[in-house]
């Protein structure tokens, strides 16, 4: 079984799962007209298929030794996720990016970080903290920056909670993931990733299913929708969970080293990552004034500054 024996390769997984988390939704974007509640079908797959890939190679195989109650609580982190990322989507779709990242991830950044480290106190807590400050930073100056760009939006109350409870959710997971990985006969964090992705799985046909047919937003979607798209759209689906997947297996790999709540710290950082895509590759900010463009530059050091801090946590 693959797994960091050093700091520095740590931490170059945990910055890799931060791109991938970052990346997954530019596979949606190449859908037109598309409902995300008929795409995270194959996106759920995708995630499953790619962490039982990863196991049986990196990992050397799925754990079957591990305490019934670590197999239970990965279950839940994924079960938790699932429906904290779904409610993120609907988020951006009610208010926006510029609304909803700085809401629900600043929310699920601390919130993640302070539950993990509870559980798991590994590094230095208040190096951790001053780089979990500078993150949240980082994310309300993207949010300022899409912000900045102009435009009509009606921020209503209904997309304000979406994204709050979205964000109480998605920093909720962690601390199962923490326990499923160090408590009694812990699982292996390749074994964690399978469990967690099956349990985000399971989810939709709970939750996922539920939304098709009372949508946050949108008219009720059924699976004819599914069935009549295209190819290249279910496999823009299965590709987006892969990568999405892969960032996920790497997180938790690192953390075996790092501990949670620093790899956590690192990964929910993505919305950084999903700005370069914005301005590099969608041309997001075409055009964008000069405003814009200082509070994306103010962004982008914040955020490294909060990568040195976190790392800084682990060897103080």
């Amino acid at each position: 079984m693959f797994v960091p024996a050093t700091f520095a390769v740590a931490l170059v997984m945990t910055i890799l799962s931060t791109v991938c988390w970052g990346s997954w939704a530019n596979t949606y974007k190449l859908t037109k007209n598309y409902r995300f509640e008929l795409f995270y079908w194959d996106y759920a797959v995708g995630i499953v298929l790619i962490s039982v890939i990863l196991a049986l190679t990196m990992g050397g195989g799925i754990q079957h030794d591990a305490a019934p109650l670590n197999l239970l609580f990965a279950l839940i982190g994924g079960f938790i996720f699932n429906i904290a990322n779904v409610l993120l989507v609907a988020g951006i779709e009610i208010v926006g990016l510029a609304v909803a990242f700085p809401i629900a991830i600043g929310i699920a950044l601390v919130e993640g970080v302070v539950l993990s480290y509870a559980v798991q106190p590994k590094g230095n807590g208040a190096m951790l903290a001053a780089g979990v400050l500078m993150a949240v930073l980082a994310v309300i100056l993207i949010g300022k920056a899409y912000g900045a760009l102009g435009g009509e939006r009606i921020v209503s109350r209904k997309g304000i909670v979406v994204c709050i409870v979205s964000g109480l959710l998605m920093g909720s997971f962690a601390p199962f993931v923490t326990r499923a990985m160090t408590a009694a006969r812990p699982l292996t964090p390749y074994s964690v990733a399978v469990l967690f992705t099956l349990g985000a799985l399971l989810c939709c046909f709970v939750f996922n299913t539920a939304l098709m047919r009372k949508p946050i937003v949108g008219e009720p979607v059924t699976f004819s929708g599914y069935r009549a798209a295209p190819a290249s759209y279910h496999l823009l689906g299965l590709l987006g969970g892969a990568v999405w997947g892969i960032g996920t297996v790497f997180n938790f790999v690192a953390a075996s080293l790092v501990g949670v709540a620093i790899s956590y710290a690192i990964g929910q950082s993505a919305p950084m990552i999903a700005a370069v895509w914005g301005v590099f590759v969608w041309n997001e900010f075409r055009g964008s004034s000069a405003r814009a463009r200082v509070y994306l530059g103010a962004m982008f050091a914040a955020y490294i500054v909060a990568v040195v801090l976190i790392a800084r946590a682990y060897q103080a």
